[in-house]
This record gives structure tokens, C-alpha cells and sequence, in this order.
């Protein structure tokens, strides 16, 4: 099968269904991106870079203008594999950015799968979701204008894909019957319990399983992933478990959101509101890959809090390694973790109820080593790759084939 995959930071979500197509010589595979350090085995690169605006932006427009340059110039990539006779079978795309806009002027009769991540909405989702940050009616409006080049992608793909069932519904129920629910799949080899994992501090000291370390990870330390409350909550959490040490795996930059208005990061913000041991609280910044898994494997408990928006992976991997998870009762979480039975579910704004959820939990290791098994469990039966990457190679061919794939 010959198949084009487009995404502005390959290899993105298609990491994964990328190995394993180009791992088979019958197929031929193609990436068509703005990363140009990307390179994999068996994969041919096309990278393409904006042009610069030409015009005064538009807090409205911004968005639409942006995607409708990606998608020119990633139509005229798709111009030059035309010229040179490679017709693909099908085209994987991410439309977040607007690339894909076009690819239907170049191959016309190609059908076209779209990773449907998010669909922007000014209430019911992320946007208004906190009430100390309500947006003005400009705001809501630049919100919903947002979705245009969203609306123009879903319109010219042939079937859509969503990782969860409520990202899947934040799109506009019109496309629902074409957009099926397949999440991407984690590495639960990798991603395990290890009795015997340890992980270095920055101060040579060790941390083991078994202790009482309390982790939090995310891209970026910010509101929308629960920085905030979780800080508010240390205090108490430290006051009344004194042998517990916690580690914050993220960087400074707002990934998603707004920076605060009197500080240079969210973490510097937090800290001169919220005192904290410097000896207990770890700010780890970006980790590597190996040491983060480790992070994983010695938690007693682990925090992972969300604006209504998309679900990291990091929660499954969280799972996945046999961590207790204390989540926000938002979605998409609330459809991984059942309260008591795979995890906990806590108020998101409420940094009370969650500093009494991980005491509870350091408090009774005896009850979590239930939670822990069915935490992965969960991910081993439901998001593992084991079981994700046959569902989705299975919906591209169907697509490819011109047939319509089972919602779920």
C-alpha cells in the first residue's frame, strides 16, 4: 500500500502505525511535514516550511490564513509526488493545522483519513471551563472561528478517527456517523511494574518502589493540566505524610493556555504563592524517556488533573507502569478511570479533596496494590498497543478500500 502521512510534527500520534507500515517493503510510505529532523527507516521526507505573512494579522483570521498556507504548501508537495508518478492509496492526515485542506486538488479520487483530536467549542469544553477565567464575547467568537479550517477538513475527508469517545463528540454531530473512536496505543512492555526500579534526585539522593513519592508529569506546568490546584494541595499532603517526596516531571512553557500575568512561568507563580521544601518538591523539568518511566515506577501516587480537553498519553502510561491515579473527574478521564475500582477521581479545582485522596493512598499501600493491578489491566485490555494498532491499521486498509470502518 502506498500511503502519505501529514502532520506539522511528524511523527505525531502516527508514530507507531508509521514503524509498522514501513517495516513491510510492499508498502510505500511518505511524510510530508514541517520537522525536519524526523527520519525513519523505510519512510520518504517531504518537508515544507510557511511562507511569511504578507498581510497585518487578524486575531479572527490568524488561524484560517496560517492553515490555508500549510495546506498550499503541502498541496504543491503533493503536486511534485504526482509529477513524479507515486499515487498513494490513501492519505493519513492531522488537520489541526490545515494541511490536508487541499490534498484533494492534487488526488482526487485518493480517499482521506483525518485524526479528529479536537473540535473547539466556547462552552462545554475547555474554553470558560475554569469560572475565575470567563472569556469576553470577542474571545468566544475568536474560539468558534477557530474551527473553520476544521469545518473545511472535515468536509474533504473521506473518514475521520478520534483517540476517545468524547474527543470524537466534541465534533459536530453531522460528522459523528463518519468518525470512528480508535485510541492510539501505548507501549505497556516499556511502560510496566518494577518492583525494583529506582530513580536518581538531582542531588544524588535515591527513591525506590515502595516509597512515598507522589509524581506529577505533564509537557508544560499550567492551569490546563492542574498545576495549580496540585500545588495548592502540597502543603497539606506534605504536612501529614512527612516521609513523602514528590516529583514534577515538565517544562515552563505554556503548551496550552495563557502564561500568567505576574510571573515568567506558572511554576514560578505557584512557588511564590504556595511554600513548599525544596528537599521534598523536585521540579525535574523535561525529562528523557528512560528516567521518566522510572519516575513512574517508584510513585505511590500519581496526580493527573485536566481542563475538559485532550487525554495524554501519560495517563495511560501512568496506568500502564501500575501507578495509583488520582484524575480529575473531567472527560475524557472519566471514561478510563472508574472511581475505587481502576483509580480516583477528585474535583479538579478542589486541591482539599485531592491532598485527602493521596494521603489516603500513601496511607494504605495495601488497598492500592488492588488499584495498581487494575490500572493496567486497564491499559493492557483497552489502550495497549497489543491491542490498538491492528484496530487502526485494520480502519486505514477499509478506508483505503473505499469501505466505511465500525464506529468503535
Amino acid at each position: 500500500m502506498n500511503v502519505i502521512f501529514i502532520h506539522q510534527n511528524m511523527p505525531g500520534q502516527f508514530l507507531h502505525l508509521v514503524l509498522r507500515l514501513a517495516a513491510d517493503t510492499a508498502n510505500h510510505v511518505v511524510a510530508i511535514s514541517r520537522r525536519s529532523d524526523f527520519a525513519m527507516q523505510g519512510v520518504s521526507r517531504l518537508i515544507y516550511e510557511l511562507p511569511p505573512t504578507a498581510i497585518e494579522p487578524n486575531l479572527f483570521l490568524t488561524p484560517l490564513e496560517s492553515a490555508v498556507r500549510g495546506g498550499l504548501q503541502v498541496a504543491r508537495a503533493c503536486e511534485i509526488l504526482a509529477k513524479n508518478g507515486f499515487r498513494p492509496d490513501l492519505v493519513v492526515a492531522h488537520p489541526g493545522w490545515g494541511e490536508s485542506l487541499y490534498v484533494k486538488e492534487i488526488f482526487p479520487r485518493v480517499p482521506v483519513l483525518h485524526y479528529c483530536e479536537f473540535f473547539y467549542r466556547s462552552h462545554g469544553a475547555d474554553t470558560n471551563f475554569d469560572p475565575a477565567d470567563p472569556q469576553s464575547l470577542d474571545a468566544n467568537c475568536v474560539t468558534r472561528t477557530r474551527n473553520a479550517h476544521l469545518l473545511l477538513a472535515l468536509d474533504a475527508c473521506d473518514w475521520g478517527v478520534s483517540p476517545t469517545a468524547w474527543q470524537k463528540h466534541t465534533h459536530p454531530a453531522a460528522y459523528h456517523p463518519r468518525i470512528s473512536v480508535r485510541f492510539d496505543g501505548i507501549d505497556t512492555a516499556a511502560a510496566c511494574p518494577d518492583a525494583a526500579a529506582t530513580f536518581t534526585l538531582p542531588d544524588g539522593r535515591s527513591l525506590r518502589a515502595g516509597d512515598e513519592v507522589v509524581t506529577y508529569v505533564a509537557r508544560g506546568l499550567e492551569p490546563y493540566r492542574g498545576f495549580p490546584t496540585f500545588m495548592r494541595a502540597l502543603p497539606e499532603i506534605l504536612r501529614r505524610r512527612p516521609a513523602a517526596q514528590v516529583l514534577i516531571a515538565g517544562g515552563d512553557d505554556v503548551v496550552y493556555g495563557k502564561p500568567p500575568p505576574d510571573a515568567a512561568s506558572w511554576r514560578e507563580a505557584m512557588l511564590a504563592e504556595v511554600a513548599v521544601d525544596p528537599a521534598r518538591v523536585h521540579f525535574l523539568g523535561l525529562i528523557g524517556r528512560a528516567e521518566y518511566l522510572r519516575l513512574l515506577q517508584v510513585s505511590a501516587a500519581h496526580v493527573y488533573l485536566t481542563y475538559p480537553f485532550t487525554l495524554s498519553w501519560s495517563m495511560l502510561e501512568a496506568m500502564a507502569a501500575g501507578c495509583v491515579v488520582i484524575g480529575s473527574a473531567t472527560p475524557p478521564v472519566q471514561e478510563v478511570i472508574e472511581d475505587g475500582r481502576n483509580g480516583w477521581l477528585v474535583d479538579f479545582f478542589d486541591p482539599g479533596m485531592l491532598a485527602e485522596r493521596v494521603v489516603a493512598v500513601l496511607a494504605d499501600p495495601a488497598r492500592s496494590a488492588a488499584l495498581r493491578s487494575a490500572a493496567r489491566w486497564t491499559a493492557m485490555s483497552r489502550y495497549s498497543l497489543e491491542r490498538c494498532l491492528p484496530r487502526q491499521l485494520e480502519l486505514l486498509e477499509t478506508v483505503a478500500a473505499g469501505g466505511s470502518p465500525s464506529l468503535v
